[in-house]
């Protein structure tokens, strides 16, 4: 049998990209040449959007146009996803072969700044509160972070602030991962953008992609009732089970987003600092000594979790708040596939029964 099989594709190279380089042995993440660690503090989100979609950091995402999301559960992935397709037919969005790049750009724009929209409305409804914050309330947020708590919130705590848009820069983009390869697939198709962006959000909404935040907060909660960091890590592992951020696929180093999301926590005097801290070293030490052979390092999601409590964001809420991030790389990788002009259609091996009579299995 040939030895080209791949599972889950892994290391198979899909795509040549000029959008994202992470830096496997030398922990750090670009953006179209720029280190993330660069960008954190300097410019906001929308402007880290243009940067990845235009290459401009000038160009910005641009604000939510008028919109009423229709039959929102509070359930914000569902609702993202589900509204996200029903964009397409609202606004009549052409498809992604018979339409320009400036066309689908404009779409792209129009589609990222109502996704964050979208969030904020169903995270508003999982509060309780079915009335819609006035247009004149969120105008006065200066960035996408502080519009988006407004829109939720109706009041921007400019901790909460930082905290959101720390995160969505260090998330906003990250290679050829579930969500953007499905993102992908979709534009290849021809599609149009509502159902690429819709269907990436579905990629993400699984807990092994993105969802890992979710889980973070309420294992530290756990560490935190046992007293003991050292014994919860013993019993955890002893059990087969997972600590949750620790390990990722692409480095070989120090996840630089880590790194980036632990000091801001920090900076904005997190409660989960020093516990988050203390089992991050005593889970690193128990996974060399089991796993001497890899590295495996803090990834994004551990310090992710932190930082999302400070802006006081419920777990439920991560993997739509990890979306939100994620618009800006999804919308760059469609537009890029789009000008390759390339379907994808990866090839299967078949393994299963040699062939037989229909009377053999009757």
């Amino acid at each position: 049998m040939a030895d080209d099989f791949k599972p889950g594709l892994e290391g198979v190279v899909a795509v040549e990209t000029e959008i994202a380089e992470p830096d496997r042995e030398g922990g750090s993440l670009r953006y179209r040449g720029i280190d993330i660690e660069e960008l954190v503090g300097r410019y906001p989100y929308e402007n880290v959007w243009g940067l990845l979609v235009d290459d401009d950091l000038e160009s910005k995402m641009p604000d939510p146009e008028p919109y009423e999301p229709a039959g929102l559960t509070g359930n914000a992935p569902s609702d993202l996803q589900a509204e996200t397709a029903r964009l397409s037919g609202v606004w009549g969005l052409g498809k992604l072969n018979e339409i320009s790049d400036e066309q689908a750009r404009e779409d792209l724009g129009r589609l990222s700044a109502q996704m964050m929209s979208i969030v904020a409305h169903s995270a508003r409804l999982a509060d309780g509160k079915t009335d819609v914050v006035p247009d004149d309330v969120v105008a006065q947020g200066e960035t996408a972070a502080e519009k988006f708590l407004l829109r939720w919130r109706g009041e921007a705590d400019p901790r909460h602030a930082k905290a959101i848009d720390t995160y969505w820069i260090c998330t906003a983009e990250h290679g050829l991962n579930a969500s953007t390869f499905t993102a992908r697939i979709v534009a290849s198709t021809g599609a149009d953008c509502g159902a690429s962006l819709s269907a990436a959000v579905g990629a993400l909404s699984g807990p092994l992609h993105g969802g890992a935040p979710a889980y973070v907060k309420p294992m530290l909660e756990e560490v935190a009732q046992s007293g003991d960091a050292e014994r919860w890590v013993r019993d955890t592992l002893a059990a087969g089970k997972r600590i949750m951020g620790f390990g990722h696929r692409i480095y070989r180093a120090e996840d630089p987003r880590s790194r980036l999301l632990k000091r801001t926590a920090k900076e904005l005097g997190s409660t989960q600092v020093e516990l988050a801290e203390e089992l991050e070293q005593v889970a690193l030490a128990a996974l060399q000594e089991r796993h001497p052979e890899r590295v495996l390092a803090t990834n994004v999601e551990y310090y992710s979790a932190i930082v999302l409590d400070v802006a006081e964001i419920p777990p439920r809420l991560a993997p739509a708040m990890f979306a939100c991030s994620r618009v800006a790389g999804w919308s760059a990788h469609i537009l890029e596939q789009k000008r390759t002009g390339r379907l994808f259609r990866p090839s299967a091996r078949y393994v299963g029964p040699a062939t037989r009579s229909l009377q053999s299995v009757s």
